[in-house]
């Protein structure tokens, strides 16, 4: 970006807040244009800041931060929302795909790790911790039927048999969390033909989003 990345931080630990603020001040991507400990102080900011991504915390007072993921996104229309979080529970990852969030990291993240999920979020890539995936592809091989709206769309059509070989790998490596440069250094293909691939991919899909291409694959049981 042509700007440093705006965010916004909503955590009701002042001291986690203060440290994170700390720290992503260091790094000359970022611009921390507002924090909020609760979700009402948040929204009420609607009118004054315009971040390009949100890192919400999902323990917040009186609410869930995946409850606060919808109007968060009305009040904030051009913003993505990054959970950051202790919380390991595999229900509440499917909640916040469901509700629309862009990524799901735990708090135990490393701080170069989450400088580089902040640029990808904002990217489109998929960004969920590989720990929380593990756990999220263990639900869905022993619950299929949990609620997740990436899944719903399709219907149980299984949709991603009109993938072809190539889109199949592809999706494959979405789900592992892989960047379009990964990937494509994985299959020895240019970067842009990636692209084109998974535009095919979530077109194919009925998908919204990179993340959502990996959700749908963990609950296919693609993995």
């Amino acid at each position: 970006m042509s700007h440093p990345i705006q965010l916004l931080l909503i955590d009701d630990h002042n001291l986690f807040r203060r440290g994170l603020v700390a720290l992503l001040k260091q790094d000359g991507r970022f611009d921390v244009v507002a924090e909020a400990p609760d979700l009402g102080q948040a929204l009420r900011m609607a009118g004054t800041v315009q971040p390009d991504l949100i890192l919400l915390d999902n323990h917040l007072p009186g609410v869930r931060g995946v409850d606060g993921i919808e109007p968060l996104k009305q009040a904030f229309a051009k913003a993505r929302i990054l959970m950051l979080t202790v919380s390991e529970n595999e229900e509440d990852l499917a909640a916040a795909m469901q509700a629309g969030a862009d990524g799901y990291l735990l708090k135990t993240v490393e701080s170069d790790q989450l400088c580089q999920a902040i640029v990808r979020t904002l990217a489109g890539e998929p960004v969920i911790s590989p720990e929380m995936m593990t756990k999220f592809v263990a639900a869905f091989r022993t619950k299929p039927a949990a609620p997740l709206a990436s899944a719903a769309v399709v219907h149980e059509s299984m949709l991603h048999e009109g993938l072809s070989a190539r889109e199949r790998e592809i999706l494959l490596l979405l789900a592992r969390g892989d960047s379009n440069k990964l990937i494509a250094r994985e299959l020895d293909i240019a970067e842009t033909t990636v692209k084109v691939h998974v535009q095919a991919i979530l077109r194919k899909l009925q998908l919204g989003s990179r993340v959502q291409a990996a959700v749908y694959a963990a609950a296919q049981g693609l993995l």
